[in-house]
């Protein structure tokens, strides 16, 4: 029987599809020092490995596997995985798009909330016991309400933020290196500008593009300073995309109002300074972090799996050139 090895303990149904037809090998893989994930990964020669954001799947880790055929990563981002040299040796990766969409894009708006609101800095300073009444200036947060929301990234993700600011009757901006349909921008009421516009002029910026060479540390000193002391960021994509160490900066010296964030640069470390930041809200990447869309995740990781080692193309594809090679 051939094997797979998991890098995450896997919920159900995607670990037990797995067992159907594979030796599974599970382990917790995040924090391994790569020359012992490489000897795990060499034991198992598996034919498959399910990945996971914080497990780095290098070229040197897919050589110790030569029976590998394909890295299915259990999220929709795969900058862990190298991804071109897994092309050159016909190994196919895929991701997870679409079943964790509406969980992320919940985890955002609440972050954006929650800041805006203050909402963890409320609940302590109740827990604290320092709520001794009404007061007409008691913890004062800003309006979301009718506010103008920046979304760079408009893939499936932003523009289910956007969706949710529609609620809130949030004017839409939106910045891409794509523009939407003539079709997407009427439903959602949005406005495509350039980047720099969209920080000038959105109260709450909030961030659902890919990390890759050209949005690593888009967000840096530059632009949050054009954000402005009133205006608010939310990252709920990749932490690499926000320059951290300006961030701190950002928010200790008042550049900008507040930060949600549910992702960091060096995760799972953050940034000295960080977690002292009152006008902060941090959470430990939570983003697809419901029952469901965990298991729709898991199953869909399984599928692109078993597909592709049985030798199809699996329906979540992102390297469809290694499919030549494989030939």
């Amino acid at each position: 029987m051939s094997r797979v090895f998991v890098t995450l303990p896997l919920p159900p149904p995607g670990i037990d599809m797995l067992k159907e037809r594979f030796d599974v090998t599970m382990m917790e893989a995040e924090g391994l020092p790569p020359e012992v994930l490489k000897r795990h990964i060499a034991e198992a020669d598996p034919v498959g490995i399910i990945g996971m954001v914080n497990v780095p799947i290098t070229e040197e880790v897919m050589a110790a596997a030569p029976h590998l055929r394909v890295v299915a990563n259990y999220a929709v981002g795969y900058n862990n995985v190298d991804v071109a040299a897994a092309t050159r040796r016909g190994v196919l990766v895929t991701n997870t798009p679409g079943v964790l969409t509406e969980a992320t894009a919940d985890l955002a708006f609440a972050l954006l909330l929650a800041v805006a609101r203050r909402v963890v800095e409320s609940d302590r300073f109740l827990r604290e016991g320092k709520f001794k009444g009404w007061k007409a200036d008691l913890l004062l947060g800003s309006d979301v309400y009718g506010q103008v929301l920046g979304v760079i990234g408009f893939g499936r993700i932003g523009q289910a933020v956007a969706r949710r600011g529609l609620g809130f009757n949030m004017s839409v901006l939106y910045s891409d290196a794509r523009r939407a349909t003539p079709e997407v921008e009427s439903e959602l009421r949005a406005q495509y500008v350039p980047l720099d516009e969209l920080l000038r002029k959105a109260d709450f910026v909030t961030i659902h593009a890919d990390l890759n060479d050209q949005t690593r540390h888009m967000i840096s000193e530059r632009e949050l300073k054009l954000m402005g002391p009133d205006h608010y960021l939310i990252n709920a994509a990749r932490g690499p995309i926000v320059d951290e160490k300006a961030l701190v900066r950002a928010l200790k010296e008042g550049w900008i109002k507040g930060a949600g964030l549910d992702v960091y640069e060096h995760e799972p470390k953050t940034e000295p300074g960080l977690t002292d930041c009152w006008n902060a809200v941090l959470l430990p990447h939570l983003g697809s972090a419901t029952v469901t869309a965990r298991a729709a995740m898991a199953e869909t990781a399984a599928k692109n799996l078993i597909v592709a080692v049985d030798g199809q193309s699996p329906p979540n594809l992102v390297n469809p050139e290694a499919l030549a090679v494989r030939r």
